[in-house]
């Protein structure tokens, strides 16, 4: 970014639209990273001398900001993470609300306040219909476990026999054998495992008031951004210092909302094939089942799994086998759609290959547990940024 940029950015809006421009079109500040800058690769001895010595000490860079990177995600991230997400917030939604103020004439504050309730009550409402449906059929659930043992120990009973007959063991002792198994894993499920969950209410509430202390720290910090947003913005660009931090911010604004876009179509994708298939299958409320398998594709690890192996269970003590089978391929299925479409959807779009992404993936897992799945790739794109940003300010200052 040049001073004719930090020219145009003189008024405050026009800062802010810059820098939101770093990831729409990354013809400004996002420019550094869209490959521009390999188009002066041959214009001159300076820049090559600046690239080679800029290699020359790759290693050592390369390590340094890794471990700056690692340090702020690992600690310093989980510390300010609702006014890290506030900024991104207001960062990604700038435009719009520079319509909504132009379009309503308010204030971009009173802006924010309104794009945050409709959001609020979309979740709110989105969470109560999924609430009241778990809570509603609870009640058939439990009062269902008492046939479900039934059912399971016909299949047993059968299972046994058909087994013993082809291994020539006595089919009578092993089928009261799993039974009594069976027995015992109803019992502690009925004893132990539900009132644990019950007595587990105290540290269900902590996590709500973490998450509310959460929300309401990220909607405080948003609305004092939105008001000192461009005066912030324009402080920044007047320092050319913190270019590369403005370079970096527009790179992992991209990165986000090409996240968001591509979880948003691989769900969108497996809900609907979950729902097809289910309802195909005869499945009482299948299209219900596969909504939800897809609403629950994004958590990390049980993906669908969640909805569709119980499914399965439940099927297969049913006697219905074929339909456990189906649960069961389907769950494959959605899990080798999301592995082959994340990547791809991802890495095409931020100009990373594929293998980048799903390896950043695994390394963040092993680096920050679940949530790596969102750290990995993250870190990935700021130590890119970093690095390309610094490379371009030493050939930029070697031209000088």
């Amino acid at each position: 970014m040049g001073r004719d940029d930090m020219d145009r950015a003189g008024t405050g809006q026009a800062g802010a639209d810059q820098v939101g421009g770093g990831w729409t079109g990354g013809d400004q500040v996002g420019g550094s990273w869209t490959g521009t800058d390999r188009k002066g690769t041959g214009q001159g001895g300076l820049r090559e001398g600046a690239a080679k010595a800029f290699r020359g000490g790759q290693a050592l860079t390369l390590l340094a900001v890794i471990g700056a990177v690692y340090f702020f995600l690992r600690y310093i991230s989980p510390l300010i993470a609702p006014v890290l997400v506030a900024v991104l917030f207001v960062t990604m939604f700038g435009p719009f609300l520079l319509k909504l103020q132009k379009k309503l004439h308010i204030h971009r504050q009173i802006g924010v306040v309104l794009l945050l309730l409709v959001a609020c009550a979309a979740l709110a409402a989105i969470v109560w219909l999924l609430f009241s449906w778990i809570v509603g059929s609870l009640p058939k659930w439990i009062a269902s476990l008492e046939g479900l043992e039934q059912d399971l120990g016909i299949l047993v009973y059968n299972i046994s026999h058909l087994a013993g007959h082809a291994l020539g063991i006595d089919g009578e002792y092993l089928s009261e054998t799993l039974l009594s198994y069976v027995e015992q894993g109803f019992g502690f499920f009925q004893s132990k495992a539900v009132p644990g969950m019950l007595a587990q209410s105290l540290e269900y509430m902590k996590g709500i008031a973490a998450f509310g202390g959460f929300l309401a720290t990220f909607v405080i910090a948003t609305v004092l951004l939105a008001k000192d947003y461009d005066e912030i913005m324009n402080k920044l660009l007047d320092r050319e210092e913190f270019h590369v931090l403005l370079e970096v911010i527009c790179g992992v604004i991209r990165y986000i909302a090409t996240f968001v876009k591509a979880q948003l179509v691989i769900m969108s994708v497996i809900g609907t094939l979950s729902a097809l298939a289910l309802s195909v299958a005869g499945i009482e409320m299948g299209a219900l089942w596969g909504l939800l398998a897809g609403l629950l594709d994004a958590l990390p690890f049980i993906g669908t799994g969640i909805v569709l192996v119980p499914l399965a269970a439940v099927r297969l003590f049913g006697g219905n086998i074929w339909q456990a089978v189906l649960c069961l391929a389907l769950y494959a299925c959605c899990v080798l759609v999301r592995e082959l479409m994340e990547p791809r959807l991802i890495g095409s779009r931020i100009g990373v290959p594929p293998i980048a992404v799903l390896a950043s993936v695994y390394a963040g897992i092993g680096l920050f547990g679940v949530w790596g799945i969102v750290k990995g790739p993250l870190g990935f794109i700021i130590v890119q940024q970093i690095c390309t940003s610094l490379k371009k300010r030493l050939c930029k200052r070697a031209e000088m």
